[in-house]
């Protein structure tokens, strides 16, 4: 019984901690604009400097270094349009990357990947975060009853990125200090592989890609600087 009493106040305590840090970054980002400009920064919050190169992002797409673009389109996902690439490399290996761009200055990432999962009818399995340089991916395997993929996917932003809305939450409201934004784009790394094969010895091929895609992103749409 005390066992039990004591990993239910750890929980509890983990709770509470959580709370309060959730709630001391949403003050952060407040509390600039409000004493400088009398309005709380959750009602008032800074625009998005790099709306026009992510509205362009959406239409026209990316040149990715090391890869032609031999199809690309928007295609509807959930409530909102996505930019579909179908890449190939020297080697012919193919690949395809789904970017979806925020549009408005007020838009938060919230339910991409349910929606990019639900559209496909992907059952998926495997999870796993990994690091690439700045960024955290999540790497898991998606399947269908004809074709089977390795997918990494995150929530890109000028200087990182994450799968976890929570985590470009927290970047922005940093951003906020300095009245700036974390812009993001939600981006989907897809690679055919044999059906329901293991993923891990794909890796090696996606992460080059997710380190060009996320460069590129970084270099040409998401910095205003």
């Amino acid at each position: 019984m005390l066992t039990s009493l004591s990993k239910s106040l750890r929980v509890n305590l983990s709770k509470v901690v959580l709370l309060l840090i959730v709630s001391g970054l949403v003050l952060l980002g407040a509390l600039p604009g409000y004493l400088s400009g009398g309005k709380w920064r959750w009602t008032a919050p800074p625009e998005v400097k790099v709306l026009s190169e992510l509205r362009s992002l959406k239409k026209e797409g990316l040149n990715i270094s090391g890869w032609q673009t031999i199809e690309k389109k928007n295609v509807q996902i959930g409530d909102h349009k996505w930019m579909y690439q179908e890449l190939q490399d020297a080697s012919q290996t193919k690949a395809s990357v789904l970017f979806y761009p925020q549009a408005r200055s007020i838009d938060q990432p919230q339910v991409e990947w349910t929606d990019l999962e639900g559209s496909q009818g992907w059952k998926t399995d495997s999870y796993r975060q990994i690091q690439i340089d700045s960024i955290t991916v999540e790497f898991h395997r998606a399947w269908t009853q004809n074709q089977t993929y390795a997918v990494m996917r995150w929530y890109a932003w000028a200087n990182g990125g994450h799968p976890a809305p929570m985590q470009w939450f927290i970047s922005d409201r940093l951003a906020q200090w300095q009245n700036q934004r974390a812009a993001w784009v939600a981006v989907s790394v897809i690679l055919p592989i044999e059906p329901l094969e293991d993923i891990e010895p794909h890796r090696s091929r996606l992460e080059p890609l997710v380190q060009t895609v996320q460069s590129t992103l970084t270099n040409q749409v998401l910095r205003s600087n």
